[in-house]
Protein backbone atom coordinates (compact mmCIF):
# COMPACT_ATOMS: atom_id res chain seq x y z
CA UNK A 1 0.00 0.00 0.00
CA UNK A 2 1.29 3.41 -0.88
CA UNK A 3 1.90 6.77 1.47
CA UNK A 4 -1.08 8.12 -0.46
CA UNK A 5 -3.60 5.20 0.15
CA UNK A 6 -2.75 5.06 4.06
CA UNK A 7 -2.98 8.42 4.70
CA UNK A 8 -7.15 8.69 2.62
CA UNK A 9 -8.09 5.46 4.67
CA UNK A 10 -6.44 7.02 8.10
CA UNK A 11 -8.32 10.35 6.90
CA UNK A 12 -11.60 8.49 6.53
CA UNK A 13 -11.36 6.34 9.67
CA UNK A 14 -10.71 9.37 12.47
CA UNK A 15 -14.03 11.30 10.36
CA UNK A 16 -16.41 7.98 11.85
CA UNK A 17 -14.09 7.35 15.01
CA UNK A 18 -14.33 11.44 16.28
CA UNK A 19 -17.86 12.38 14.06
CA UNK A 20 -20.88 12.84 16.15
CA UNK A 21 -23.20 11.64 13.65
CA UNK A 22 -21.91 7.49 13.64
CA UNK A 23 -24.30 7.30 16.88
CA UNK A 24 -26.78 8.11 14.60
CA UNK A 25 -26.31 6.74 11.45
CA UNK A 26 -26.54 3.24 13.79
CA UNK A 27 -29.80 4.47 15.57
CA UNK A 28 -31.10 5.13 12.18
CA UNK A 29 -30.20 1.49 10.42
CA UNK A 30 -31.59 0.48 13.77
CA UNK A 31 -34.91 1.93 13.37
CA UNK A 32 -35.21 1.47 9.63
CA UNK A 33 -34.62 -2.40 10.36
CA UNK A 34 -37.17 -3.04 13.08
CA UNK A 35 -39.50 -0.77 10.52
CA UNK A 36 -39.16 -3.27 7.78
CA UNK A 37 -39.59 -6.34 10.11
CA UNK A 38 -42.90 -5.14 11.36
CA UNK A 39 -44.04 -3.65 8.33
CA UNK A 40 -42.92 -6.58 5.76
CA UNK A 41 -45.71 -9.38 4.88
CA UNK A 42 -45.36 -12.83 5.89
CA UNK A 43 -47.14 -15.73 6.13
CA UNK A 44 -46.52 -19.33 8.55
CA UNK A 45 -47.06 -21.19 5.52
CA UNK A 46 -46.77 -18.95 2.32
CA UNK A 47 -48.92 -20.35 -1.00
CA UNK A 48 -47.03 -20.80 -3.77
CA UNK A 49 -49.06 -20.97 -6.92
CA UNK A 50 -47.40 -23.06 -9.77
CA UNK A 51 -50.29 -24.73 -11.75
CA UNK A 52 -49.79 -28.00 -13.05
CA UNK A 53 -51.91 -30.26 -15.10
CA UNK A 54 -51.40 -34.34 -15.76
CA UNK A 55 -53.23 -35.18 -19.14
CA UNK A 56 -53.38 -38.42 -19.83
CA UNK A 57 -54.07 -40.58 -22.69
CA UNK A 58 -54.29 -44.18 -23.89
CA UNK A 59 -54.06 -46.18 -26.85
CA UNK A 60 -54.64 -50.01 -25.88
CA UNK A 61 -51.72 -52.23 -27.99
CA UNK A 62 -49.58 -49.03 -28.89
CA UNK A 63 -45.87 -49.49 -28.35
CA UNK A 64 -44.44 -46.84 -26.49
CA UNK A 65 -42.69 -45.71 -29.64
CA UNK A 66 -46.02 -45.44 -31.42
CA UNK A 67 -47.67 -43.52 -28.69
CA UNK A 68 -44.76 -41.54 -28.37
CA UNK A 69 -44.43 -40.46 -32.28
CA UNK A 70 -48.37 -40.77 -32.98
CA UNK A 71 -49.88 -39.05 -29.50
CA UNK A 72 -47.08 -37.43 -27.42
CA UNK A 73 -45.33 -35.13 -29.82
CA UNK A 74 -48.26 -33.31 -31.46
CA UNK A 75 -50.05 -32.68 -28.19
CA UNK A 76 -47.04 -31.15 -26.80
CA UNK A 77 -46.64 -29.19 -30.12
CA UNK A 78 -50.65 -27.70 -29.16
CA UNK A 79 -49.35 -27.12 -25.21
CA UNK A 80 -46.19 -25.03 -26.12
CA UNK A 81 -48.67 -22.96 -27.77
CA UNK A 82 -50.73 -22.23 -24.58
CA UNK A 83 -49.54 -18.92 -23.39
CA UNK A 84 -47.92 -19.09 -19.76
CA UNK A 85 -46.82 -22.77 -20.68
CA UNK A 86 -43.43 -23.16 -18.63
CA UNK A 87 -42.64 -26.35 -19.17
CA UNK A 88 -43.73 -30.05 -20.89
CA UNK A 89 -43.20 -33.11 -19.54
CA UNK A 90 -43.82 -36.39 -21.32
CA UNK A 91 -43.86 -40.17 -20.25
CA UNK A 92 -44.43 -42.72 -22.72
CA UNK A 93 -45.88 -46.44 -22.07
CA UNK A 94 -47.04 -49.60 -23.04
CA UNK A 95 -50.62 -48.29 -24.38
CA UNK A 96 -51.05 -44.82 -22.51
CA UNK A 97 -48.90 -41.80 -22.27
CA UNK A 98 -48.96 -39.28 -19.78
CA UNK A 99 -48.48 -35.61 -20.16
CA UNK A 100 -47.43 -32.87 -17.03
CA UNK A 101 -47.62 -29.22 -18.15
CA UNK A 102 -46.21 -27.03 -15.78
CA UNK A 103 -46.81 -22.90 -15.84
CA UNK A 104 -45.21 -19.84 -14.74
CA UNK A 105 -45.02 -19.54 -10.73
CA UNK A 106 -48.21 -16.79 -10.35
CA UNK A 107 -50.46 -18.13 -13.17
CA UNK A 108 -54.23 -18.55 -12.51
CA UNK A 109 -54.62 -22.23 -12.03
CA UNK A 110 -58.40 -21.87 -13.32
CA UNK A 111 -57.30 -20.00 -16.44
CA UNK A 112 -54.47 -22.09 -17.16
CA UNK A 113 -57.26 -25.25 -17.02
CA UNK A 114 -59.12 -23.69 -19.12
CA UNK A 115 -56.70 -22.59 -21.68
CA UNK A 116 -55.15 -26.10 -21.45
CA UNK A 117 -59.04 -27.99 -22.66
CA UNK A 118 -59.34 -24.96 -24.34
CA UNK A 119 -56.63 -25.69 -26.81
CA UNK A 120 -56.82 -29.89 -26.20
CA UNK A 121 -60.45 -29.76 -27.38
CA UNK A 122 -60.38 -27.48 -30.03
CA UNK A 123 -58.03 -29.17 -32.10
CA UNK A 124 -58.97 -32.94 -32.05
CA UNK A 125 -57.10 -33.64 -35.35
CA UNK A 126 -54.25 -34.43 -33.43
CA UNK A 127 -56.03 -37.40 -31.95
CA UNK A 128 -54.84 -40.84 -34.02
CA UNK A 129 -57.38 -43.34 -34.65
CA UNK A 130 -57.74 -45.83 -31.72
CA UNK A 131 -56.70 -42.91 -28.74
CA UNK A 132 -58.70 -41.87 -25.95
CA UNK A 133 -59.82 -38.25 -25.45
CA UNK A 134 -57.43 -36.83 -23.11
CA UNK A 135 -57.94 -36.74 -19.30
CA UNK A 136 -57.20 -33.76 -17.48
CA UNK A 137 -55.94 -33.73 -13.72
CA UNK A 138 -54.93 -30.33 -12.17
CA UNK A 139 -52.29 -30.71 -9.26
CA UNK A 140 -50.56 -28.01 -7.55
CA UNK A 141 -47.47 -27.67 -5.38
CA UNK A 142 -49.58 -29.15 -2.01
CA UNK A 143 -49.49 -32.58 -4.05
CA UNK A 144 -45.99 -32.83 -4.04
CA UNK A 145 -45.11 -35.79 -1.44
CA UNK A 146 -44.17 -34.50 2.14
CA UNK A 147 -43.04 -38.19 3.63
CA UNK A 148 -41.87 -41.08 1.41
CA UNK A 149 -41.64 -44.55 3.34
CA UNK A 150 -39.76 -47.28 1.50
CA UNK A 151 -40.55 -51.07 2.55
CA UNK A 152 -37.50 -53.05 1.99
CA UNK A 153 -37.13 -56.64 2.51
CA UNK A 154 -34.81 -59.80 1.27
CA UNK A 155 -37.28 -62.21 3.33
CA UNK A 156 -40.56 -61.14 1.62
CA UNK A 157 -41.91 -60.91 -2.17
CA UNK A 158 -42.93 -58.13 -3.69
CA UNK A 159 -46.27 -59.19 -3.61
CA UNK A 160 -46.26 -59.43 -0.03
CA UNK A 161 -44.83 -55.85 0.51
CA UNK A 162 -47.25 -54.69 -1.54
CA UNK A 163 -49.92 -56.15 1.28
CA UNK A 164 -47.91 -54.61 4.17
CA UNK A 165 -47.74 -51.50 2.23
CA UNK A 166 -51.67 -51.80 2.33
CA UNK A 167 -52.31 -52.48 5.69
CA UNK A 168 -49.52 -49.14 6.31
CA UNK A 169 -51.65 -47.34 3.87
CA UNK A 170 -55.04 -47.70 6.11
CA UNK A 171 -53.46 -46.47 9.11
CA UNK A 172 -51.78 -43.57 7.57
CA UNK A 173 -54.95 -42.31 6.54
CA UNK A 174 -56.53 -42.62 9.86
CA UNK A 175 -54.08 -39.99 11.01
CA UNK A 176 -55.46 -36.15 11.34
CA UNK A 177 -54.29 -33.84 8.32
CA UNK A 178 -53.49 -36.36 5.76
CA UNK A 179 -54.25 -35.55 2.85
CA UNK A 180 -53.56 -38.50 0.29
CA UNK A 181 -51.64 -41.85 0.35
CA UNK A 182 -50.20 -43.37 -2.79
CA UNK A 183 -48.29 -46.77 -3.50
CA UNK A 184 -45.94 -47.34 -5.68
CA UNK A 185 -43.99 -50.48 -6.71
CA UNK A 186 -44.22 -53.87 -5.74
CA UNK A 187 -46.49 -56.31 -7.15
CA UNK A 188 -50.31 -56.34 -7.34
CA UNK A 189 -51.91 -59.80 -6.75
CA UNK A 190 -52.92 -61.28 -9.91
CA UNK A 191 -53.49 -65.07 -11.56
CA UNK A 192 -51.73 -65.51 -15.03
CA UNK A 193 -53.66 -67.97 -16.80
CA UNK A 194 -51.66 -70.53 -19.41
CA UNK A 195 -54.28 -71.50 -22.24
CA UNK A 196 -53.47 -74.30 -24.54
CA UNK A 197 -53.90 -72.94 -28.35
CA UNK A 198 -54.45 -76.88 -29.57
CA UNK A 199 -57.53 -77.58 -26.89
CA UNK A 200 -59.10 -74.02 -27.41
CA UNK A 201 -59.09 -74.57 -31.26
CA UNK A 202 -60.61 -78.11 -30.94
CA UNK A 203 -63.51 -76.58 -28.68
CA UNK A 204 -63.94 -73.85 -31.04
CA UNK A 205 -63.01 -70.74 -28.82
CA UNK A 206 -59.86 -68.35 -28.74
CA UNK A 207 -58.58 -65.94 -26.84
CA UNK A 208 -60.61 -63.54 -27.16
CA UNK A 209 -63.65 -65.95 -26.15
CA UNK A 210 -62.01 -66.88 -22.78
CA UNK A 211 -61.12 -63.52 -21.82
CA UNK A 212 -64.52 -61.84 -22.29
CA UNK A 213 -65.94 -64.74 -20.27
CA UNK A 214 -63.82 -63.93 -17.31
CA UNK A 215 -64.51 -60.39 -17.43
CA UNK A 216 -68.51 -61.13 -17.48
CA UNK A 217 -68.59 -63.49 -14.72
CA UNK A 218 -65.94 -61.79 -12.66
CA UNK A 219 -68.58 -58.78 -11.76
CA UNK A 220 -70.79 -58.33 -9.02
CA UNK A 221 -73.73 -55.98 -8.16
CA UNK A 222 -77.07 -55.44 -7.49
CA UNK A 223 -79.35 -57.90 -9.38
CA UNK A 224 -82.88 -56.81 -7.81
CA UNK A 225 -85.54 -56.52 -4.65
CA UNK A 226 -88.48 -58.05 -3.32
CA UNK A 227 -90.86 -56.68 -0.80
CA UNK A 228 -92.44 -59.23 2.22
CA UNK A 229 -94.19 -57.92 5.29
CA UNK A 230 -93.93 -54.35 5.03
CA UNK A 231 -90.14 -54.93 4.33
CA UNK A 232 -87.61 -54.30 1.40
CA UNK A 233 -84.75 -56.41 0.73
CA UNK A 234 -82.18 -55.65 -2.06
CA UNK A 235 -80.17 -59.17 -3.41
CA UNK A 236 -76.73 -58.50 -4.34
CA UNK A 237 -74.52 -60.96 -5.63
CA UNK A 238 -70.94 -61.01 -5.49
CA UNK A 239 -69.28 -62.37 -8.54
CA UNK A 240 -66.11 -62.07 -7.78
CA UNK A 241 -63.06 -64.51 -7.87
CA UNK A 242 -61.99 -65.24 -4.61
CA UNK A 243 -59.63 -67.84 -4.65
CA UNK A 244 -58.05 -70.21 -7.34
CA UNK A 245 -60.65 -72.86 -6.94
CA UNK A 246 -62.92 -70.81 -8.30
CA UNK A 247 -61.04 -69.72 -11.23
CA UNK A 248 -60.54 -73.30 -12.16
CA UNK A 249 -64.00 -74.15 -11.53
CA UNK A 250 -64.76 -71.68 -14.18
CA UNK A 251 -62.40 -72.61 -16.91
CA UNK A 252 -64.24 -76.31 -16.29
CA UNK A 253 -67.08 -74.56 -16.80
CA UNK A 254 -66.05 -72.80 -19.84
CA UNK A 255 -65.05 -76.56 -21.31
CA UNK A 256 -68.57 -77.77 -20.79
CA UNK A 257 -70.02 -75.06 -22.62
CA UNK A 258 -68.00 -75.01 -25.67
CA UNK A 259 -68.10 -78.79 -25.77
CA UNK A 260 -72.07 -78.35 -26.05
CA UNK A 261 -71.93 -75.85 -28.08
CA UNK A 262 -69.30 -77.97 -30.58
CA UNK A 263 -71.39 -80.76 -30.50
CA UNK A 264 -74.16 -78.68 -31.66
Amino acid sequence: MSKAEHDFLSKITSFFVDSKLVPLVIIFCLFLGLFALFNTPSEEEPQIVVPMIDIFVSMPKASPEEIETRVVYPMERLLWEIPGVEYVYSQAMEGSALTTVRFYVGEDEEKSLIRTYAKLYHHLDWIPPGCSMPLLKPKSIDDVPIVSLTLWSSKYTPAELRQFALSLEEEIRSIFGVSEVEIKGGKKLQVKILLNPHKLALFGLDLEDVAQRLAALNQGGKVGEFTQDNYTFTVKVDGLFNNMLELKQLLLFLKRISLFIWGM
